[in-house]
This record gives C-alpha cells, structure tokens and sequence, in this order.
C-alpha cells in the first residue's frame, strides 16, 4: 500500500508574525520557517501505518519554491521514502494545491492520502477536501484516530458534538487534527540519511496544472490590541459598561 502525504513550508509555529508595513502580506524575511504541524503529524501518521506493516511506501509531496527541499527532508527523516517537490514561485491557493496534488494522485496512484487539516498561515482548511472532491474519493476530516484493515480505514473524528466514526473504502483522503499522534523527535542519523533518499522535483506545467492566483489579497492588518482590563465596584455598574460602552448586551 502507497500513502501520500502531502507537507507545507510555513513560518514556524514559535515566530510572532508581522504584517509588512504596505499591508500586503506577512513579512518572512529571516524568519524560521518549518513543517507545517498538522502535515508533520500526517507523516507521523504514515510512517506508523508503515511500522505496522499496514504500508510499504510513503511519499511526501511539497508544494512551493526550491526552499521547500528542507521540508521535504524532514518528512524523509521522520521516515517517508521518498519525496516529490512540484517547484513554482507563484503564490499557491488550496484549489491550485489540491489540482497539483489530483495530478500525482493520477500518477502515483497511492491507496491512501493523508494530510493536515489546515496550514497555520493561511487557516484556509480547504486542500483536503477539494482534492477529495476533484479525486472523487471518500473523505474523513479532522481524524483524531485512523485505523487501516485491508481496502477499509476506520476514523474518529472530531466534531463539535464530541467524536463520530466513520467507515471509509480505500483509496481515501484523510485530514489530520492535532490529537490524532505525537510526532517523533528527528535524530540527528535519520537527518543524515534523509538526505541520501530519492527528491524528485517537478514543474505544474509537467502536470498540466495552471496555478495562476484566482483570489487577490487586497489587505492584511494586525489585530487591534486589547485595551487594560478595568476593576468595577458592583454587578450593576458592571451591566451599565458591558451594554453602554462595550454594547454587547
């Protein structure tokens, strides 16, 4: 069985971001960027179905400029085989990511594809679901617990009720939430080995994709900052604030 897992580059959960002066988008000039931590606990995923026996290969797949190597590398040294970087400079939107990852799905033909439910960059919570959707291929999202048996995969999930378990027949796409596993600390061998294993690299024209931007960013702003809390004497006064000058009641 062949898993697909796809992982993003994006500014280290650690990093307070910081919105360039012109508004136009978040300033990631020497700033440290990693793996996307739902993606990596996606690999993690995977490479434990490969422990079991379940899976007997895992490719991960980036999406994104010749940087995205280091990303790659790091699900190679988690314990993916091997690794596809699909090279552009172009801004990537979830339809263009998920059109990209539809084309490897059709080359590869992996029985399973998992990845995180969102990027913490944009939030968009969308990729997972357009690739199943242009794959038609059975989803379950925001798995907190997969099991694979043969051509079936059983997952919980998290919904706002509590959980839901749902019955899927393979292939499938399956997105990851951040109870489904604990990602492994990288060893300093499987670095060095990481980089011995097979990249391939490849152009969205080779696979027939136009990646153009559909949607234009016309703004991005900081959050207003919290004004100094207040102590009030009483529960009226209280009420008084929260309806007069809060107006939330």
């Amino acid at each position: 069985m062949k898993v697909l897992v796809p992982v993003k580059r994006v500014v280290d959960y650690n990093v307070k971001v910081r919105v360039k002066s012109d508004g136009t988008g978040v300033d990631i000039a020497n700033v440290k960027m990693s793996m996307n931590p739902f993606d990596e606990i996606a690999v993690e995923e995977a490479v434990r179905l490969k422990e079991k026996g379940v899976v007997t290969e895992v490719i991960a797949v980036s999406c994104g400029d010749a940087k995205s190597q280091e990303t790659l590398r790091t699900a190679m040294a988690i314990g993916a085989d091997r690794g596809i970087l699909v090279e552009t400079t172009e801004e990537l939107q979830p339809l263009a990511v998920a059109k990209l990852l539809k084309a490897l799905v059709d080359k590869e033909q992996p029985s399973l594809i998992i990845l995180g439910k969102q990027a913490i960059d944009d939030d968009a919570n969308q990729t997972g679901q357009m690739l199943a959707a242009l794959a038609d291929l059975p989803q379950a999202t925001f798995a907190s617990k997969v099991e694979v048996a043969g051509d079936k995969a059983t997952v919980t999930r998290e919904v706002d009720g509590g959980l839901e378990t749902v019955a899927l027949t393979l292939p499938a796409v399956i997105t990851t939430d951040l109870r489904l596993n604990e990602p492994r600390y990288v060893t300093l061998p499987n670095i060095m080995k990481a980089k011995k294993k097979q990249l391939d690299t490849v152009k969205p024209e080779e696979l027939g994709v136009d990646v153009k931007p559909r949607l234009k960013t016309l703004k991005v702003a900081e959050p207003p900052k919290r004004g100094a809390g207040i102590k009030v004497p009483d529960v009226a006064t209280l009420v008084d604030k929260l309806k007069n000058e809060a107006k939330v009641i």
